[in-house]
């Protein structure tokens, strides 16, 4: 099975996570993108602050791949209006992928008029400028049946808000990587999170982020019907080199 064009390549430490300085972080991120030029990724998954210089490498190097960034990341509890001057700087920057991180801890307290407003707003601004969105739900901090609520509340304002021919472009995705775990408990894309998903996202794609680390794991979450993979040792999932214990 061929997989480099389901991966979306990812680096999204900041240099205080990282211990790495500014242009120690830039050079990762520099690296991560000639990787993806290499063998043909789909994206680059990066920081909103590198998009501009990233995007322009990438059309100087007259290559596919594209830029993705990450909004109102990693909490998701920004504010409206932030994630939107975020996203809309991020357009500014040349970038082709908006990932908003969902304002899960609303949908779990029933705040659902914020939430669908966020998601009808971002996703407007995004196929506004012919982007594709995905939508962060972070499915390690929800049970079962919260994962199958909040996607399938986000298929019925996909529904309720946008066009079918709109909805190859808004991704449910499933996390950020980032979220604290206890006990050992994945914070990435499981398969059975995954299922719950595909089970509840009706005609909307769906990504798998965090968690698949081998081949094997790449090509059951696409078999599952999952459309991109996000993830942090792309090579790894070609069966070159070892992923790590990250995203």
């Amino acid at each position: 099975m061929k997989i480099n064009q389901y991966l979306d390549s990812t680096y999204l430490k900041t240099p205080a996570q990282s211990g790495l300085t500014e242009e120690q972080t830039f050079e990762k991120v520099r690296e991560l993108t000639d990787e993806a030029i290499a063998y043909n990724f789909k994206e680059v998954m990066i920081r909103p602050n590198y998009v501009k210089l990233i995007k322009d490498y990438l059309t100087a190097e007259n290559s596919e791949v594209l830029v993705g960034t990450v909004i109102g990341f990693h909490e998701g509890t920004y504010s409206l209006e932030a994630k939107l001057a975020e996203a809309n700087q991020a357009v500014a920057d040349g970038v082709d992928e908006l990932d908003y991180v969902i304002n899960y801890e609303a949908f779990k307290s029933g705040d659902l008029d914020l939430v669908e407003k966020e998601f009808v707003e971002g996703t407007k601004l995004g196929l506004h400028f012919g982007k594709t969105v995905k939508w962060i739900i972070e499915i390690a901090a929800l049970t079962d049946s919260q994962i199958a609520d909040l996607t399938a509340s986000i298929w019925k304002w996909a529904q309720e808000n946008f066009e079918e021919k709109d909805f190859a472009k808004i991704f449910v995705k499933s996390s950020t990587g980032f979220y604290i775990t206890e006990g050992g408990k994945p914070n990435g894309a499981t398969f059975e999170g995954v299922k719950i998903m595909l089970d509840n996202a009706g005609k909307l794609p769906v990504k798998a982020a965090g968690g698949v680390k081998t081949p094997d794991d790449a090509e059951k979450m696409i078999t599952l019907g999952i459309q991109r993979i996000g993830t942090s040792a792309a090579k790894a999932l070609l069966g070159e080199g070892e992923a790590g214990t990250g995203y």
